[in-house]
């Protein structure tokens, strides 16, 4: 099923594959402990791009993404009810480890936002909106961080978010 948030020159790159460009997959990482966010590319060098006009944070800015090796893959578009991956950075340094072990111990959401750019369009990304997911279950070592990410779990969200009790409602007790 094709993704409709994705750019026609990313539909072509993933089509093609042409020799010229290259998908460069970026990563923010960001909790309300960080003092900025996370920003990676999976590159051998560090990459200078344009953030979408809507970005939550540094929106319509250039910003750098710092050159990590990690595996990661995008959501599959699919009839899965909450879409899961899994995402490793390698060779991380501990100002990585040690942001998201101070963000583990908080009861706030560490969200992560996947960024595809092209190698001969770095104006924003080719994916409008970026993907933004809920890391979780994030263990880390010396050498690696390993977490697992998911979309918005929309099934489990309360509808509406009013919580209807005899205090607030008094009609409702007998």
């Amino acid at each position: 099923m094709p993704d409709p948030a994705l750019s026609q020159a990313l539909k072509e790159a993933f089509a093609s594959a042409p020799s010229g460009t290259v998908i460069l997959d970026t990563l923010e990482i960001w909790h309300p402990s960080f003092t900025e966010p996370i920003r990676v590319v999976r590159d051998h060098a560090d990459l200078t791009a344009r953030l979408e006009a809507g970005a939550p944070r540094d929106g319509g800015k250039q910003v750098t993404f710092t050159a990590l090796a990690f595996e990661f893959s995008p959501p599959p578009v699919d009839t899965a009810p909450v879409p899961e991956i899994t995402v490793t950075l390698d060779n991380v340094g501990s100002d990585i480890t040690d942001a998201l072990e101070g963000a583990a111990i908080s009861q706030q959401v560490i969200e992560i936002t996947w960024r595809p750019y092209l190698s001969t369009d770095l104006d924003g990304p080719h994916m409008d909106p970026p993907i933004t997911m809920t890391l979780t279950d994030v263990e880390a070592d010396t050498m690696r961080v390993t977490g697992r990410a998911r979309m918005l779990d929309a099934g489990n969200k309360s509808f509406p978010s009013i919580t209807y009790t005899a205090r607030r409602f008094p009609g409702l007790a007998r």
